[in-house]
């Protein structure tokens, strides 16, 4: 289940009220009159099957909700009541199936702004890399996988191409474009150091870390493990699946392939160099194509829901059309806001 706290102005919280008692999958519905003050408005609470979650918060984006009171999100950990588990079945579907999609803009968003911590992750990331490399140790190839903050901003690239969000997609493309070359650049130079100083082992050579080795080597396997993982990524950021991306960030090379790359430089073996950048790049575009066809397939199920709830009696009661959108477009459309799980909901975690 799914709390949400709503401030909606005098001027539509009837139509919310309506809303929310007539849809089947809303429940524990709870209305004080003038309550809020900043903004000024009633305050409603309600809990709402998470399979239904984003249509009700489409249904009151449609009603202005956000643009002149709010809506915050959270989600129940669990709840004893009958009537939850009516107003679950009520609502189509499995809950551990259902994405929220304010939910997923929320966590994307989160974890793709380039901050000095992203960027610090990153570095820290590859050096742990850079350590494994030198000493062919895997153990440190997977401590630095699961340090690297990298799949935020993929996560986020990926949400932004498939609800076509210019704003989510640069910071998410900014985010690697900055993180990456900054961290690659602090390898070599730490390469650099260790080599210089006699730190590095007598008998390394970029070439030569059999146990690593599949770090510079991509092939078919490469591309199919990024793949997998790109899917299974997605899948847990929008179930609200988080030890599944534990799996994910340990099973592809993206980050000991960046800190390879700076590795290989300082020690000017270019074969070794070209095939760092050949696995990011194969991991990279690999894990976002993954990541893009989930979501549009999610998606389409979404927009059918939508579809579907457009019907419903309790768009009637609030005032809303019955069979399209009140902004005169469907979510298919990708310009609908109403319908494209984005914005006007503060999400709490």
């Amino acid at each position: 289940m799914i709390h949400l706290r709503i401030v909606a102005p005098e001027g539509c919280a009837t139509h919310v009220l309506e809303l929310l008692k007539t849809s089947p999958s809303v429940l524990n519905v709870i209305h004080f009159a003038g309550a809020a003050k900043k903004p000024e408005g009633d305050l409603i609470l309600c809990d709402v099957a998470r399979e239904d979650a984003s249509v009700i918060l489409s249904d009151l984006r449609e009603l202005n909700v956000p643009e002149e009171g709010s809506i915050s999100m959270e989600v129940i950990d669990s709840q004893i009541s009958d009537a939850a588990v009516v107003a679950e079945k009520a609502a189509a579907g499995l809950p551990s199936d259902a994405v929220v999609w304010e939910e997923v803009e929320s966590r994307t968003s989160e974890n793709t702004e380039l901050s000095v911590s992203f960027v610090g992750f990153t570095v820290l990331a590859m050096l742990i890399a850079s350590v494994g490399i030198f000493l062919d140790s895997p153990i440190l190839i997977i401590g630095a996988m699961v340090v690297g903050p990298e799949f935020g901003p993929i996560a986020g690239f990926c949400v932004a191409v498939v609800e076509l969000r210019k704003d989510l997609a640069k910071r998410s493309a900014g985010a690697l474009a900055v993180a990456f070359p900054i961290g690659i650049l602090v390898t070599l130079l730490a390469a650099v150091i260790f080599r210089v100083s006699g730190l590095a082992p007598d008998n390394f050579a970029a070439a030569n870390h059999p146990l690593t080795d599949f770090i510079s080597h991509p092939d078919f396997f490469s591309f199919f493990v990024a793949y997998l993982a790109g899917t299974a990524g997605v899948l847990s950021l929008t179930t609200a699946k988080s030890g599944a991306l534990i799996g994910v960030l340990i099973s592809v090379t993206t980050i000991p392939a960046a800190a390879n790359i700076g590795v290989a430089a300082a020690y000017a073996d270019w074969t070794e160099f070209r095939g760092a950048v050949l696995q990011l790049a194969v991991n990279l575009g690999t894990i976002f194509v993954a990541g893009v066809v989930t979501l549009y397939v999610q998606r389409r199920f979404y927009i059918s829901r939508r579809r579907k709830h457009f019907r419903d009696p309790a768009r009637r009661a609030a005032g809303l059309p019955a069979g399209r959108s009140r902004l005169g477009r469907t979510p298919a459309s990708g310009a609908d806001r109403s319908g494209d799980g984005s914005g006007g909901a503060n999400v709490v975690p």
